[in-house]
């Protein structure tokens, strides 16, 4: 008995420092991709505000074209895309559109909502357009969450720079 309570003790302490451990890890996680395009600025942000469009250009959306629901109207604000499994649903909604850009959320059954963001900034250059995808992870409090954070960015740039790099050839080669 004794050495189950020792042997349960330790486990327990060991634990409470992980979870203490893991509170001081940010509970947000920012993850940042650009790529410079070389086509009209007007070009770029109707292929970024239209959902009809991105199947044209996000690998993702390309790949994943059986499954794929896009709402009516595809474009503007509260549009919105479904792909995937049943079980394993992507959805992602355009919360706010404007000039230089938009704003949208990805959600994933039993996964938290990833905030992102997609700018298109101006170069010194005519029709040089620098376009940067941020995206926002909030994390919940629990240590194998936060610890699994810490390569959030790791996993998920790859895939945020090969939809940049898409954008970039579809809006540069098509006229």
């Amino acid at each position: 008995m004794k050495l189950i309570k020792g042997f349960l003790f330790v486990i327990v302490g060991l634990f409470v420092v992980i979870t203490l451990f893991s509170l001081l890890i940010p509970s947000k996680v920012f993850t940042s991709k650009a790529v410079v395009i070389n086509a009209p600025k007007q070009k770029i942000v109707a292929a970024l505000q239209d959902f009809n469009q991105w199947k044209l250009w996000n690998p993702v959306l390309k790949n994943d074209s059986v499954n794929l629901i896009i709402s009516n109207p595809s474009a503007g604000k509260n549009a919105s895309v479904e792909w995937g499994l049943p079980e394993k649903k992507n959805k992602m909604v355009i919360t706010e559109s404007f000039a230089e850009g938009i704003k949208l959320v990805l959600s994933r059954n039993g996964e938290n909502p990833v905030e992102n963001s997609i700018v298109i900034l101006p170069l010194a250059d005519i029709n040089r357009y620098q376009v940067e995808w941020t995206a926002l992870t909030r994390l919940k409090w629990y240590p194998w969450e936060k610890f699994a954070g810490i390569f959030v960015t790791e996993i998920t740039g790859p895939g945020y720079e090969n939809a940049l790099n898409g954008l970039k050839i579809f809006t540069e080669i098509n006229p």
